[in-house]
C-alpha cells in the first residue's frame, strides 16, 4: 500500500510540474491553482508514504519519479532534447530508483 501511496503521490508531483509550467508564472489562474493543489496531495501522500518506507528511499523515488515522469512528458509534449546522454540519465534515475527498492526488501528480509 505504502508503493502505491507513493506512486500516488509521483503522479501529483508530475501534474504539479506541468500545471506550473501551464501557469507561466502565474499568470493563469486555473493552472496555478491546480499546481498548488497537486503539490499539496503529492506532499500528503509521500507523508503517509513514508510512514511504511524508509524516508530516503520513498524521498529519492518520489523526486526520481517526479523527475523522469516530466522530462519524457517535455520530450514529447514541448520538444525538450532526447539527446541520447540525457536519456542515460533518466535510466541512471530510475536504476537508483529499482537499487533503492531492492536493497530495502532485502534490508527487511523480504529478497534472499
Amino acid at each position: 500500500m505504502a508503493w502505491l501511496l507513493l506512486f500516488a503521490a509521483g503522479i501529483a508531483e508530475i501534474v504539479m510540474a506541468m500545471s506550473l509550467k501551464s501557469a507561466q508564472g502565474w499568470t493563469r489562474l486555473g493552472p496555478s491553482v491546480l499546481g498548488l493543489g497537486a503539490a499539496l496531495v503529492s506532499v500528503v501522500l509521500l507523508t503517509f508514504a513514508v510512514t511504511r518506507l524508509p524516508v530516503t528511499t520513498a524521498y529519492a523515488v518520489w523526486t526520481g519519479f517526479g523527475a523522469i515522469g516530466v522530462s519524457l512528458i517535455g520530450i514529447a509534449l514541448y520538444g525538450d532534447s532526447a539527446h541520447p546522454l540525457r536519456l542515460a540519465c533518466l535510466v541512471a534515475i530510475f536504476a537508483g530508483m529499482i537499487g533503492l527498492h531492492l536493497i530495502d526488501a532485502r534490508l527487511e528480509g523480504h529478497l534472499p
